[in-house]
């Protein structure tokens, strides 16, 4: 009887482990070829993962809430369905998925070179695996230091990346005053942070925030520590292109049966503008500027839980309007029905927030680490304003829109930031009425 090994697959080159929400099938259970098994998280994306094969599911290697590395087997699957009723013995595997130890001597060894007891893991306030802890050990982590540490895993869960980054840039004295920082908020002792008291009345609702909401929130805040945000604002005229999309609209959507929104129209201008500036297209590492090649361009999207999500376009400078409109209206449709793939929310580079689909007129976007800018784009709407005529200065209605440009003044000064905003309102106001669609 051939029995198969699940392992845990491989999701977007930067995701190196996931965490398993739910298990769909129970030992047993007749799995079909590409059927659902299990759902899992990574810090990207929630998904589902599918049998490579039809048979009877096994054994169950890795449980629920359990972190495991790409590649590593969760399940074995009998690939005769009649396996369960042979009475043969199914020889488990030599592998299993249980969180990896780190070996006794690795190469996490602290500064001086000893090791250190074991820090008292009672009194922290969050759940570390065993090779966190063991790596914490080795690096002589105090438990109040570990508690600093943002964790990117399920329900904030430290991983190993996290506090391999950690170690990294505390080797180069880089954390050493941000810990400093955290631990002394609102509090003389050494400890994470203290909350500050809420208080609640007997008519109000407590509301446990969901997984991708704590994710949202611990990476905001981790944003605006790390990046100094400066925003510049401009207003750019759009009126050729309301006029152009009026125009052209219903021709688009007759021959490519898809709609033909502003987005894909605003994401073209800001490519444009960042080949003209391509130091906007860099991420910070330490002391280094990380430049770019690709243009892959984020766009946020509203969720119907309220959460927010932000699949990327890759290459979009290499788009016309029909395939940019294409992606944007397949990403927005996936993104909200859940189907997105980690992949899909990797690699960008810069993004855009279209904050005009909530009637804003501007705002004061976050930036997306490791990125160094984002873009909101403002509501479209009816003002009178002064134009130059042949014959003189007039005043007439335009279509006007805000764009807000947030950007990391650690790497981007107000040179840089304020003349990629200028120049996507140019190439905006600049717009071909009589371009082909």
């Amino acid at each position: 009887m051939a029995q198969v090994e699940l392992v845990m697959p491989k999701m977007g080159e930067s995701i190196m482990e996931a965490t398993i929400l739910h298990w769909l099938k129970k030992p047993g259970d007749k799995i079909e070829q590409d059927e659902s098994v299990l759902e899992v998280a990574t810090d990207k994306v929630d998904t589902e993962v599918p049998s490579t094969v039809a048979g009877v599911l096994k054994e169950i290697l890795a449980k629920e809430g359990e972190v495991v590395k790409v590649g590593k087997p969760i399940a074995i699957i009998t690939s005769d369905a009649e396996a369960e009723t042979t009475g043969e013995t199914v020889v488990a595997p030599a592998t299993s998925a249980a969180p990896e130890m780190a070996p006794a001597s690795n190469g996490f060894n602290g500064s001086n070179g000893s090791h250190a007891t074991a820090p008292d893991f009672k009194s922290a306030s969050r759940f570390y695996s065993p090779l966190v802890k063991n790596i914490a050990k080795e690096e002589n982590i105090a438990v109040a230091e570990l508690e600093t540490i943002p964790g990117s895993g399920l329900e904030g869960r430290v991983t190993k990346k996290d506090i391999m980054n950690y170690v990294q840039h505390r080797k180069l004295g880089a954390t050493v005053q941000a810990v400093q920082q955290r631990v002394s908020v609102g509090s003389t002792q050494q400890g994470p942070p203290q909350r500050v008291p809420v208080s609640v009345s007997g008519g109000d609702e407590i509301i446990e925030m969901d997984r991708m909401r704590k994710m949202i929130a611990e990476r905001m805040v981790d944003s605006k520590r790390i990046s100094p945000h400066v925003t510049s604002f401009v207003e750019a005229d759009v009126t050729n292109i309301v006029f152009w999309r009026n125009k052209v609209k219903n021709e688009f959507q007759k021959r490519e049966g898809d709609t033909l929104t502003f987005t894909p129209i605003f994401i073209e201008a800001v490519a444009l503008a960042i080949k003209d500036y391509p130091m906007i297209n860099v991420q910070v590492d330490g002391d280094k500027i990380i430049k770019k090649r690709d243009i892959n361009i984020g766009m946020a999207v509203a969720l119907p839980s309220g959460n927010l999500i932000v699949p990327v376009i890759k290459n979009a400078d290499q788009y016309n309007i029909t395939g940019l409109a294409k992606i944007v209206n397949d990403l927005a449709r996936r993104a909200r029905e859940n189907k997105l793939k980690p992949d899909d929310l990797a690699g960008g580079t810069f993004t855009v927030s279209n904050v005009g689909s909530f009637g804003n007129v501007m705002g004061t976007p976050i930036i997306m680490q490791p990125q160094v800018a984002i873009m909101a784009l403002g509501a479209v709407q009816k003002k009178p304003a002064v134009i130059e005529t042949p014959y003189g200065d007039a005043i007439a209605i335009r279509h006007k829109m805000f764009l807000s440009h947030s950007y990391d003044h650690r790497v981007v000064d107000g040179a840089l930031g304020g003349s990629l905003v200028r120049r996507v309102a140019d190439y905006l106001e600049k717009f071909d009425i009589n371009r082909s669609i």
